[in-house]
């Protein structure tokens, strides 16, 4: 029930003397006196709350002084740059270089300075032939006890399976990782552009019920008057509490809602939960943007999914040439030069030198690995021909995509279109309907009838419109142009 007592009967008795009739006029005109303060509070309330600021975070940022206001384009330029997946992206681009770097250092000449310091306690047992004939060999201990060998090398790979593969592996690596840094700029774009979309959505649908709200609270205080006068009877007032009630209600659920939505853009920003800001937009020029081409044929080869799944194929099929070629010997060239130090005193090892220096070719051919070689080339093939049943998979998806994208694209704009007509046709029936209602032509019920249509159709407008901006993105990614170059 609504703030008004409508259980007690005011009306003056039908016999009455002139001492009943004085208290009778007493109770009502203090009944009138608590009623209209009551409604006057109804009405405050409800100007109050229309009036409660939608955009909660228009307090002052502590840490700068000041809201920061982001249109669509600001919001997603501020993700692709502060994003964590965004720099994840482009460290794992980072790690990819350094890796090619390591896996392509065997090309390098390699240089390595050892060294060993000897010292025998007895020395090595030789033996030599008898210079008497028929005698028994002469064993000697040759050599000197301490000894020290420097020893400085370097080697050169001319042919190695495993380095080549490196080689032709490195470009396609790096292409890898940045179609993996494209396909996240395209879900950060995609996703905060929606994202955005339904904080509007959320935004406008209290511009709307705000409205709604003000207009009941006006209807309101019209039927309480008119209540008074006995034009209306009470069940109309007590529709009109009812109705502005159910406003108040959808509207603080949808203020409440505005938090939520704010923290997800945030997180998709890669915004700091502490800091707030603002949202700026023209609902025109979105309306001005909702056009999207239908008419452009699909090209697989846009979508970037396909495209790494393409270099995927290709990294596979270096894998295969790698297997194929490592049954070719390594090949390398060596350059070794020691510095013999050798002395039987510790004092004089360093005083004189013996040094000596060789180069050469050295290869390496396995002949046999227990047939490793032949199941890994096996292997390779087969996970060849899986990516290529992937690539018939990965086709269908993205038809499948597409054309579910743009069904919903082409119902939401047709939905748009009708929802559009229904807002001017519902704000006319209001206008004419409520006009008649004031002059107590139509009852309170067609009043319910029209306000319930107008709200119906402007929250229907505003749900058409946000849907058709997202199936444009969801069309524009599942076509393969979608635009990240903000």
């Amino acid at each position: 029930m609504g703030l008004l007592n409508t259980g007690k009967n005011y009306s003056p008795p039908a016999v009455c003397d002139e001492k009943h009739l004085i208290s009778w006029n007493i109770l009502w005109i203090v009944n009138f006196i608590v009623t209209k303060e009551r409604i006057k509070q109804l009405i405050i309330f409800a100007v109050v709350l229309v009036n409660f600021p939608v955009n909660t975070y228009s307090q002052v940022d502590s840490s700068s002084g000041f809201i920061k206001s982001f249109t669509l384009e600001q919001c997603i330029n501020y993700a692709l740059q502060y994003q964590p997946l965004m720099g994840q992206s482009i460290i794992n681009q980072s790690i990819v270089k350094t890796n090619n770097a390591i896996n392509l250092s065997g090309w390098l000449p390699q240089l390595n300075l050892s060294g060993s310091l000897l010292h025998y306690n007895q020395l090595p047992t030789s033996f030599v032939s008898n210079p008497i004939p028929g005698g028994p060999p002469i064993t000697a201990h040759n050599g000197f006890i301490n000894t020290f060998i420097p020893e400085f090398s370097a080697s050169q790979t001319i042919f190695d399976p495993q380095l080549l593969y490196a080689a032709k592996r490195a470009p396609l690596n790096i292409k890898q990782a940045e179609q993996i840094t494209d396909s996240t700029k395209i879900f950060i774009v995609s996703a905060v552009s929606k994202s955005f979309y339904n904080l509007l959505q959320t935004l406008e649908q209290i511009n709307v019920l705000k409205e709604d709200t003000t207009r009941l609270g006006s209807t309101l205080s019209d039927t309480y008057h008119q209540f008074l006068g006995g034009i209306v009877d009470e069940t109309d007032y007590e529709q009109a509490v009812i109705t502005l009630n159910n406003s108040k209600a959808q509207l603080k659920r949808q203020i409440e809602n505005i938090t939520p939505a704010y923290d997800a853009l945030k997180q998709l920003m890669g915004y700091s939960h502490e800091k707030q800001f603002n949202v700026v937009f023209d609902t025109s020029r979105m309306e001005q943007n909702i056009i999207c081409d239908t008419t452009k044929h699909l090209n697989f080869e846009n979508r970037i999914e396909y495209q790494e799944l393409l270099t995927l194929k290709e990294l596979q099929h270096q894998q295969t040439i790698y297997y194929k070629l490592s049954f070719l010997p390594s090949v390398s060239a060596f350059y070794n030069y020691y510095y013999e130090y050798e002395n039987n005193t510790t004092s004089n090892l360093f005083k004189n030198a013996y040094p000596y220096s060789y180069i050469g070719l050295s290869f390496n051919l396995p002949l046999f690995t227990g047939f490793s070689r032949v199941e890994n080339l096996h292997k390779s093939k087969l996970q060849e021909q899986i990516l290529d049943l992937t690539e018939i998979n990965l086709k269908a998806q993205i038809n499948k995509e597409y054309n579910s994208a743009l069904a919903d694209y082409k119902s939401n704009l047709y939905n748009w279109h009708l929802m559009n007509d229904n807002k001017s046709r519902a704000q006319k029936v209001y206008n004419i309907v409520s006009m008649q209602y004031k002059q107590g032509v139509v009852a309170y019920l067609n009043l319910i009838v029209a306000e319930s249509n107008l709200i119906t159709a402007e929250i229907g407008y505003i749900d058409a419109l946000f849907q058709l901006l997202s199936s444009k993105v969801d069309v524009e990614k599942a076509i393969g142009e979608f635009s990240y170059n903000y």
